[in-house]
């Protein structure tokens, strides 16, 4: 008996389908390792060119060869039906060859695809320098740290000769081969196999919108595709297609190169939508490799990602297919999700001014006219931390957070990423090319360590906050590295270490220090000197202690341990060198007159020298 697929039987079919997907899972390598037969999977029986509803195991051949001609080849002969578990399977062998998306790359329809966007949108150009030019996926996010990450594909993210920690560019090199400046990310993972042909890549030195390009919607859910399920996707040579779901839980063998040779990877097949039909009559070209396959439901994409495209039909082969990876398997794979479950539409709570008994207030600018003013305020939140950005010199004037010491959470800050502050344009920001091929380090102004408190949500949201470049400033060598036993970021677990405070509570401000004499580095001014004061209380008495850290910025290239030293220095200095001032509050916290002029002071060498 014939066994027939119905979209309205869905617990009959399942059940089918299951049976059918175990089978190819455990039989496919001895197909797939016989002569001329490129892929197995589940399919509705083709007859006289038309597509019937019997369900069926279908094999695809790089070319169909008559029967009496099948063992003078040394072809495997493909029996009629087979057994399964006591149902019998009618099979059909169809004409196929697969050739990744990526291999052949043409010219984009669409030019707005291969330029080089500031903001990473999906749908757009992105490869391996090592590459030539695939499609930008989706946006991710990592599944512990709620970093973001570009999805594409393995062969476009990581390559035949590529490896973990590679440069990514957006265009491609095949579209634009400035990759110096193009750069955008570093590859953090990928797989190749039975899961799936995928890679993710970190996203530096440029913002990022999920949405996808033209399609107007982003990845909130995974699906696992079923036969006939209408999807559309958005590639970078193609635009805009649309494809039915033709064959499900189909295992491909495709060949990748010398150094990796053939694999199988699990997919499933997309067929042409005949009343969508694209105006070349191609559903894939070379350049849409990475592409997101997404649901479609009257035509318009929903938010549902289908599948990752990575093949497509031959150039000589007279059919149009698409090859798509199963999400489910491929976000398991890289240890991603399809969105943040920390909400960036909630209100951030920035810097709490009355986070100790005593009020203390942000630093008030002498001229607010250089600070970047976003949605009418110079004073940017940011979970637990707020800062001013000046316009011209493009980091923090200042930084001012809270440090809970009793809510403190243990979060890996692995795999996070720097990041442009997307409400800001990067006009208005350092980004990573400052930072690349150098002694410079990307330096927390408010420390990652000190954010990661709160709920749980709270603590994540604070530690991918802290790596926006607005809360960076170069330094030489990480001057917070205790492996350097530099003073600077010890500061913090000092005072909870030595002092009885209260409530576990301190408030920092801290950030750079502006001099017109700064040396200017690849069109940058660094700043040679840093500030800190730490607030807080004992008994319920107010206390502060301000420091200035000194680096060598001469010496860019070459570095020795002495080139960075702190010490302590009188509030009213720092508001001279600062050009801003702070509250009068703090002023009874210091014993001012036992400071002496910072010239003559001696640089502290160790936390134990200061008196909290």
């Amino acid at each position: 008996m014939k066994k027939k697929y119905s979209k309205r039987n869905k617990k009959e079919n399942k059940k089918l389908v299951e049976a059918l997907k175990s089978y190819i899972r455990q039989n496919s390598s001895k197909y797939l390792n016989r002569k001329n037969i490129s892929s197995i999977g589940i399919g509705l029986k083709i007859k006289d060119g038309k597509r019937t509803d019997e369900i069926c195991l279908q094999f695809t051949v790089d070319n169909k060869i008559e029967l009496e001609s099948l063992e003078s080849v040394g072809a495997f002969v493909i029996p009629k039906s087979i057994d399964i578990e006591g149902t019998t399977i009618s099979t059909d062998v169809v004409q196929r060859k697969y050739e990744l998306s990526f291999e052949v790359i043409e010219e984009a329809t669409d030019n707005a695809r291969k330029v080089r966007y500031d903001t990473m949108i999906p749908g757009i150009s992105i490869s391996n320098t090592r590459g030539s030019a695939g499609t930008l996926g989706c946006i991710v996010y990592d599944k512990d740290n709620e970093s973001p990450y570009i999805l594409s594909n393995w062969h476009v993210l990581h390559g035949d000769t590529g490896f973990l920690g590679d440069s990514i560019v957006q265009p491609g090199p095949h579209d634009d081969n400035r990759i110096d400046i193009n750069f955008c990310g570093t590859l953090v993972r990928s797989h190749l196999g039975e899961a799936g042909d995928c890679a993710i890549c970190s996203i530096e030195s440029r913002n990022f919108k999920e949405d996808i390009f033209k399609l107007n919607t982003n990845v909130q859910k995974l699906s696992e595709p079923e036969l006939l399920d209408k999807v559309i996707k958005s590639g970078r040579t193609t635009d805009v297609t649309y494809g039915i779901v033709e064959r499900i839980h189909v295992i491909s063998e495709i060949y990748y190169g010398p150094n990796t040779g053939n694999q199988n990877i699990g997919c499933f097949e997309i067929g042409l939508d005949h009343d969508n039909l694209p105006n070349d009559g191609e559903i894939s070209k070379g350049g849409d490799s990475g592409s997101a396959w997404m649901i479609s439901k009257n035509n318009k994409a929903t938010n549902i990602l289908a599948g990752l495209h990575f093949a497509g039909e031959s150039s000589h082969n007279p059919h149009e297919f698409a090859l798509a990876c199963y999400p489910k398997s491929v976000f398991e794979k890289l240890g991603i999700k399809p969105s943040s479950s920390v909400n960036s539409k909630e209100k951030t709570t920035g810097y709490n001014k009355n986070f100790l008994k005593t009020s203390i207030e942000v630093p008030y600018l002498e001229d607010e006219n250089v600070a970047f003013e976003l949605n009418n305020s110079t004073c940017i939140d940011y979970t637990h931390f707020s800062l001013a950005l000046h316009q011209t010199r493009k980091f923090a004037i200042w930084v001012a957070w809270n440090i809970d010491g009793g809510k403190i959470k243990r979060i890996s800050r692995k795999g996070i990423s720097f990041k442009f502050d997307p409400r800001i344009p990067t006009n208005f920001q350092t980004g990573n090319d400052l930072y690349r091929s150098n002694n410079l380090d990307r330096g927390h102004i408010a420390r990652r360590a000190d954010l990661v408190w709160g709920t749980i949500n709270e603590a994540k949201k604070a530690n991918t906050d802290s790596f926006f470049y607005t809360n960076i400033a170069p330094q030489i060598n990480d001057f917070n590295q205790s492996s350097r036993n530099g003073v600077w970021g010890k500061l913090e677990d000092a005072i909870f270490r030595d002092v009885e405070i209260d409530d576990l509570k301190v408030s920092v401000i801290g950030g750079p220090i502006f001099q017109e004499s700064d040396r200017e580095y690849r069109g940058v001014q660094i700043p040679r000197e840093f500030f800190k004061v730490i607030i807080y209380e004992i008994e319920g008495a107010l206390k502060s202690k301000s420091f200035v850290l000194t680096q060598n910025i001469n010496r860019i290239e070459v570095l020795d341990l002495d080139e960075f030293k702190t010490y302590e220095i009188a509030l009213y200095e720092l508001e001279k060198k600062c050009r801003f001032k702070l509250d009068d509050k703090l002023y009874s916290t210091q014993i001012e007159n036992q400071l002496e002029v910072l010239e003559e002071r001696k640089p502290i060498k160790s936390t134990d020298e200061i008196v909290w």
